[in-house]
């Protein structure tokens, strides 16, 4: 089994634009005495790669804490698309598909392209992109995916990924109330050979 970190390193981040930056600050040093390292962190809920719950866009919408890890651990397939996703371009990708996308390359998911994925029962879709939809105006492309509960997995890195099947786990921290979380998202091989 192969296992691929699709996942961030958070201080070296991408980040959205107008969203805080992650920082830390080492708290106690060994080399300077202390009798541990320890590290402070500071950062917003959407930095590196993570999830969006719906609370992100919708004020009575489920918190990260409340979502149904069921949909961040599964089969999930890596499809490449560079370019803006049409309704018929997704319709056509997610034919045979498990309802978790992983969309490598450059891809930006349309209004179209999300009202297919609620037509097709998808409860993931991730992007390697900070934000699902167009960078400069995501909300409608939100509003449509959250409003059905689907979880959105921003700011993951497929490039050493093929296209493909694979088992995904992207259970984002437990931060009780948030409306989105940093996860470690992996995955893994599901092909017997690799």
């Amino acid at each position: 089994m192969k296992i691929y970190d699709i996942s961030q390193e958070l201080f070296s981040c991408c980040v959205f634009p107008g969203d805080p930056a992650p920082a830390r600050e080492r708290v106690l040093e060994i080399k300077k005495g202390d009798s541990c390292n320890l590290t402070s962190l500071s950062m917003c809920a959407h930095n590196g790669t993570h999830v969006d719950a719906p609370y992100h866009f919708y004020a009575d919408g489920k918190t990260v804490d409340q979502l149904d890890l069921s949909k961040l651990v599964g089969e999930a397939q890596v499809i490449a698309f560079d370019g803006e996703l049409s309704g018929e371009d997704m319709e056509r990708l997610l034919c045979g598909a498990p309802p978790r996308i992983l969309l490598k390359g450059k891809a930006v998911v349309t209004l179209e392209a999300a009202k297919a994925m609620n037509r097709h029962g998808v409860v993931l879709v991730g992007v390697e992109s900070q934000t699902v939809g167009p960078e400069d105006g995501p909300r409608a492309v939100h509003l449509e995916l959250l409003g059905q509960e689907v979880v959105l997995l921003e700011g993951i890195r497929l490039g050493e990924v093929p296209e493909g099947k694979y088992l995904l786990n992207a259970a984002p921290l437990n931060l009780g109330g948030a409306d989105g979380a940093p996860c470690r998202a992996l995955l893994l091989s599901m092909d017997e050979g690799a």
